[in-house]
């Protein structure tokens, strides 16, 4: 990550010990927000990312990849929902948004929230973990802004995403056109709608990861996450580029053709894990296509 420069975005009100949003504040909904965040790269001058989101966040950044697709190199979301919210989910969210901006945080919204990021299975779950989040909750976050959050994200629409698996059509549907993995917790209660989202992404483009034993893959399982993402950003051709640029600083042309050994074996090694190229012989990213963090469980050949 050294290679990398990373900005964190927060949603209004909801950094660490915010102060209460004025009286009346109509808070962004998730396309808002989505839009924001294009504010954010012109003020710091950045052309295009790749995007890093969970649950909500995760919902934020597909939205604006999907607006601002030259933006966008690509996606790694966690716990992420491409549908809108069922009549459960609006039911007893609106309950706890109701709690939190006139009683606070509640034993049971608490309880809520904690399902929400762990899902089942919580007294067996590492016991500071769990402190650590009851502790958040109860002390550092703003519960009237939290509310107001939840209201937005619970009136969220659908991506309005389909999969088109004719090469010919695929232009003319709304997808990603960014590579873009999809990981999810075991034990996560958005385990199935991160199964649908995969259903409707593009085979070719997109990977569906599950992490076991755990419901928050980035908190429970970090190493998974970090292989996760290397393997990812070496996809996405960094791994190459950062190659290049340790290649070209070597000090002799021995220790340069050293160098390019070994990144021709592991390269040879990486080849040989992965099956033949089916890709367009025309398309520039044929390498990186074929870069697979796992395989993904829905058929190529599969229509939605």
């Amino acid at each position: 990550m050294q290679s990398f420069c990373v900005y964190h975005i927060n949603a209004p009100g909801q950094e660490e010990d915010a102060s209460t949003l004025p009286q009346g504040y109509t808070f962004p909904t998730m396309d808002t927000l989505a839009e924001m965040v294009l504010a954010v790269l012109e003020h710091y001058g950045l052309k295009h990312f790749i995007g890093f989101g969970v649950g909500a966040g995760a919902n934020i950044l597909s939205r604006f990849a999907l607006m601002y697709p030259h933006c966008v190199d690509g996606l790694f979301l966690i716990n992420c929902t491409s549908t809108a919210a069922g009549w459960t989910e609006w039911g007893y969210q609106k309950l706890n948004a109701m709690y939190l901006r006139s009683s606070g945080m509640t034993q049971s919204t608490e309880e809520y929230l904690m399902w929400h990021h762990f899902g089942k299975n919580l007294p067996t779950r590492s016991y500071d973990l769990i402190q650590l989040f009851r502790h958040y909750f109860k002390k550092s976050v703003n519960p009237a802004n939290l509310g107001l959050f939840i209201d937005s994200f619970i009136r969220r629409t659908d991506l309005q995403i389909v999969r088109e698996t004719d090469p010919s059509k695929k232009r003319c549907v709304r997808n990603f056109r960014c590579h873009v993995l999809v990981m999810c917790g075991a034990f996560s209660p958005h385990l199935e709608d991160t199964v649908t989202m995969n259903g409707r992404l593009d085979p070719s483009n997109s990977t569906w990861m599950k992490v076991s034993d755990c419901g928050m893959p980035l908190e429970e399982r970090p190493n998974k996450v970090r292989e996760a993402l290397y393997l990812f950003l070496q996809g996405l051709g960094y791994a190459v580029n950062q190659y290049r640029r340790r290649s070209s600083a070597a000090s002799t042309t021995n220790d340069a053709f050293k160098v390019l050994q070994a990144y021709r074996k592991s390269f040879d090694y990486e080849a040989n894990q992965l099956p033949s190229p089916t890709a367009n012989p025309t398309t520039t990213y044929i390498h990186r296509q074929e870069v697979h963090i796992v395989e993904n469980p829905i058929n190529q050949h599969t229509g939605p």
